[in-house]
Formats: C-alpha cells, structure tokens, sequence
C-alpha cells in the first residue's frame, strides 16, 4: 500500500474550508500531511518527533499517513516542536478535534472490515468517483435485495443479523447519491455483472430498473460494457478511482479485494489505472444506448 500523502510542498496551514468540507478520514489524512510537512521543513527526524510524543518513529509515519486517529496532546506536544505558536497552532488543534469525530460509518464496527472504513471515508470527501465492475453491480447502486443476495455470498459463515447489518450500511453509504453537494459518480459495468442472477428474475428485474433511475440523475454517468466490444483494457477485477477537491489530496485508487483492498496514490500508478478507465469508457455503451440495453435486459425478465 502506498502513502495518501500529497508531494512535498510549503506549508500554509490548515485551510478551513477543507475542514468543512471533509469528513474524519479526509481531515486526518490532511492533519498527517501538515505534520510531515512542518518536520521536515524544521529538519527533524522521525525518531526525534517520536521522543518528543514518548512513541516510535513507526507511530509518527502512521500519524502522518492518517492511517491511526490523532491525539490532541500528541499534536500539540509535534506542533510545539516545530515551533508552531498561536494562532496557527488552535487551527491546527481545531483540525484535530474535527478530524477525531466518528464518521457515520463508525456505528457498523461490529461487522466493517478496518480495510473498508477509509474508502468510506474518502467517498464522503471525494469530487468524483469512477468505478468499473465485471461481477457485481456496483454497490453504490445495488438494490437492497440485490444487495442481500451478494452479502450472503461473502458471509458463508456469517449470522443473519451480521449480513442485515452489512446491507443496512451499504444502503446507508448510498446516500452520497442524492447528497447536496456530493460528487459526480460515472460507472462501467460489464453485461457478466447485469446477467448474473443474484435472486428470482423478480429481483434482477427491479435492479436494472433502479439502475435505469439512477442512470437519469444529472450527476451520474453510468454505462454498459456489452460482450460484443470484446476484450476490455481492466485485467478483469473491480477498479475505482477517487478524485478531491481538497488540493492536499491526490487521487486515489482503490482495489478491492476479498479480504482486503489497496489503496495507490503513486502518480504513476494513479494514471496507468486512468488510461485503462479511459480505455474502458470509450469501449463501453454511451448513455442512451446503455440505457437503452438496460430496458431490453429488464424487458426479458
């Protein structure tokens, strides 16, 4: 996994609107990035960041990341070291109390991976997000009873409470679909996805017409990958690619895997993931013709 850390650049403090407008995930990832970038512009080490805090250099990488919550003492005692006084200092303070503050997501912890609460995050915070699947509806756009079936899938051993508790959460994050504000969302989905049957011909009917709903809404882009365009540029797994506003964040690729995922924000990995989205996009359907293969799907059914 690589660091969701921006290249090195001044610091200018922390930027209230950011504060505003991210979520816990976003405003800690950013926290780490102002930190890092204060040690190094004072040239101390982490080792030594890490005697000033009573921790290991390994802590302070992780505080830097954003991958662990920061502590308010622990920032300041950093911030103090680098020689950060007020008023600077309270701003930065006030980033990490917001950035301490659970996200809506922290209520489903009793059956969320540790792996799947950052992209929950960074969807909260994100200006667009792409996404391609070849075996699944999206789960942005997934039914709840669509959704069930594939949950059960992945949850062989899993209670019926725990699968209902998954569902509900994946219906929860959906709501950045209709959120003010919220980001503009474009999908890929490969026929396989739209032909597999996930529960009665009743359930996957009601799918594709949730989809052909979604499809209408002026913020999403949603088109098919039909069997006759041949071979696609993806190597067949599921691809998303998360785009901010915050200009501390780069992009962020995420790929989901069964038990874990990765995150890549290297520039070079980021655009060859790009071009193979790009690639996609213009293999599939456009719009209308998608939603036009949709309606002949539904209409099999």
């Amino acid at each position: 996994m690589t660091a969701l850390l921006p290249d090195p650049a001044a610091d200018r403090g922390p930027d209230r609107q950011q504060e505003q407008r991210g979520g816990p995930t976003v405003l800690r990832i950013v926290l780490g990035t102002h930190l890092r970038r204060l040690r190094e512009a004072r040239g101390i080490s982490r080792e030594a960041a890490g005697e000033a805090i009573r921790a290991s250099h390994a802590k302070i990488s992780r505080l830097e990341l954003g991958r662990v919550g920061q502590k308010e003492r622990d920032v300041r005692d950093l911030l103090l070291l680098y020689g950060v006084g007020e008023p600077e200092l309270e701003e930065y303070l006030q980033l990490c109390r917001r950035a301490a503050t659970p996200g809506w997501w922290q209520q489903y912890s009793d059956v969320m991976p540790a792996w799947l609460e950052t992209v929950l995050g960074l969807e909260e915070a994100a200006a667009v997000i792409r996404n391609y699947q070849v075996q699944f509806i999206p789960g942005l756009l997934q039914t709840e009873e669509y959704a069930q079936g594939v949950t059960a899938l992945g949850q062989a051993r899993g209670s019926e409470r725990a699968i209902a508790r998954k569902v509900e959460m994946r219906m929860r994050r959906q709501q950045i679909l209709r959120a003010p504000g919220g980001p503009k969302l474009w999908f890929v989905v490969d026929e396989s996805a739209l032909r597999r049957p996930q529960g009665s011909p009743g359930v996957m009917k009601r799918q594709l017409e949730h989809l052909i709903e979604v499809a209408a809404l002026p913020h999403v882009t949603l088109q098919v990958a039909p069997f006759e365009i041949g071979g696609l540029a993806s190597s067949g797994g599921p691809i998303t690619i998360l785009r901010f506003r915050e200009p501390d964040l780069p992009d962020i690729v995420y790929l989901e895997q069964l038990t874990s995922a990765l995150y890549l924000d290297k520039r070079e990995d980021v655009e060859n993931y790009m071009v193979v989205m790009d690639r996609l996009s213009a293999a599939a359907e456009n719009d209308e013709d998608s939603v036009r293969f949709l309606k002949d799907l539904a209409a099999e059914l």
